[in-house]
């Protein structure tokens, strides 16, 4: 029984002892490593989510604007439209069916008035995604609108890697004036 057992701890530690070799960087025409593919597992989709949004609230804080929180409603128009973009194969703002950004947000229950909509067609990150929305003038205002509260956030990454994002902003309804009963 010792025998097999030494046997076993030796095997297991030679296991252990394997050696990698590091692949040659493969670089691209313009003389830049080719990036690595970002694949988003659905454990990271909750992290990823927060990611932004605590990011997205560190910039607008930094530029005077409240703070925005994730909306269902808002989260559910973006991840439709991000697999929807994914199947037309183009980034833009309208749905295969015609819909705008205002038809969908209305069309998951949102009472609000949308703000606006950003979107990507990247294998970047979701940090480099929203870096590069904030370097345009026209996606870092819809970021940083002051009237935004309500954000939706999602994406849809193809096999190939690549990957649909959407953000989009809205303005909640006014809330209704409380009635009292006499």
């Amino acid at each position: 029984m010792r025998v097999i057992l030494g046997l076993f701890l030796i095997l297991v530690s030679v296991a252990g002892c394997t050696t990698t070799t590091q692949q040659p960087q493969v670089l691209a025409a313009d003389g830049k490593p080719l990036p690595k593919l970002y694949r988003i597992s659905s454990a990271n989709s909750g992290r990823i989510q927060f990611r932004v949004l605590d990011s997205v609230n560190a910039l607008r804080g930094a530029a005077g604007a409240d703070p925005v929180a994730f909306n269902a409603q808002l989260n559910a128009a973006a991840a439709t439209h991000a697999r929807d973009m994914s199947l037309q194969n183009r980034p833009w703002h309208f749905g295969s069916d015609g819909s705008s950004p205002i038809d969908r947000a209305a069309r998951v229950g949102y009472r609000g008035v949308l703000m606006g909509e950003n979107i990507s067609e990247t294998y970047e990150t979701e940090m480099e995604t929203l870096g590069a929305w904030m370097e345009d003038e026209n996606t870092r205002r819809i970021i940083l609108g002051p009237e935004a509260r309500d954000m939706g956030f999602a994406w849809y990454q193809e096999q190939n890697g690549k990957i649909w994002w959407v953000m989009v902003m809205g303005k909640p309804a006014m809330a209704e004036p409380l009635g009292f009963d006499s």
